[in-house]
């Protein structure tokens, strides 16, 4: 029963984080306006950092230079090269070659893990499930204009920003099994991220000036996405992979871009289409596909479970 609940705790952290995330286009279209995208992307985990800073000042101890080099990397990969690579991409590829291609992180998370974490294996259920929801991203993300433009370079990009989530998620699974406290982790992964960034502020017109700040709306869509997007979620999101897995959790970002469909209507009225439906009964149902653990197959009297 123990078991159960902390496993639905994990599963209703992963979903809350996914909504948050599905929603934050919204934010950091307005915020475009008047801030580039890395200028966005420090400013919010600046703000997450000193939020997490007075929740858990204490400072995490390593007991040596290979743990604390698992932190630095986290860092490195879940926040600075991902979110970096990925609006590169952008600049030379499609929105939707992009949005296609990062949605393969799930997948390509449960191989990395596959190979580096013995106690989490690829299941056919979560195969077919990939298929099937990848099926339905595509169709959300072409809606029905059966447009393919190939684009190598940009394409190229978007493939790695998966390849480092991948990354990250083996990376907080390993973290996780430290049993430091999840702020306290989170924060530290912000540090190194914000570290990592420092080098490319010069190269890429990055401007400290605050007094974009003063409009309200340019300061409530960057507390959104450094309270909630940053803050709160990453500390949700480790926390659901320390309990239920990298390869379970990362079926949750499947969700993504049907959380994104619906906030597009519900707050920009942009228009349902007969793809987008299609689209959102594929996707979901590939994430149960994909969630689904495997039926247990009693052995000489014994239990035997697949691990997940």
């Amino acid at each position: 029963m123990n078991h159960e609940r902390t496993a639905a705790t994990g599963h209703m952290l992963a979903f809350l984080t996914i909504m948050i995330w599905g929603t934050t286009f919204i934010s950091t279209k307005t915020l475009l306006a008047d801030f580039t995208p890395l200028e966005i992307l420090f400013f919010r985990f600046i703000l997450g950092y000193l939020v997490l800073s007075l929740l858990h000042p204490r400072r995490i101890r390593t007991n040596s230079f290979k743990e604390e080099a698992l932190f630095i990397a986290a860092g490195l990969c879940g926040v600075t090269l991902y979110f970096l690579i990925e609006n590169i991409a952008l600049v030379y590829t499609l929105a939707s070659n992009v949005g296609v291609i990062v949605s393969i992180a799930p997948f390509l998370t449960a191989v990395i893990v596959h190979f580096c974490l013995q106690e989490e294996r690829l299941t056919p259920s979560f195969i077919t499930g990939f298929l099937i929801a990848l099926s339905g991203i595509i169709c959300i993300f072409l809606n029905g204009s059966f447009r393919v433009e190939l684009n190598p370079l940009g394409d190229l990009l978007a493939l790695l920003a998966p390849v480092v989530w991948a990354i990250y998620s083996v990376l907080m699974r390993k973290i996780s099994a430290l049993q430091h406290n999840t702020i306290g982790v989170t924060r530290r992964v912000f540090l190194y991220s914000l570290l990592g960034m420092l080098p490319a502020l010069p190269l890429m017109d990055f401007q400290f000036s605050l007094d974009r700040l003063s409009e309200s709306a340019n300061l409530m869509n960057l507390l959104y996405l450094g309270l909630g997007a940053s803050a709160l979620c990453f500390v949700t999101w480790n926390r659901a992979v320390g309990i239920l897995g990298a390869i379970r959790t990362s079926v949750y970002i499947y969700l993504v871009p049907v959380i994104t469909v619906a906030a597009a209507a519900l707050f920009l009225h942009e228009k349902l289409t007969w793809a987008i439906l299609l689209g959102t009964v594929l996707t979901l149902s590939g994430s149960y596909i994909s969630e689904r653990k495997p039926k247990t197959t009693p052995a000489k009297g014994i239990a035997v479970h697949e691990q997940h």
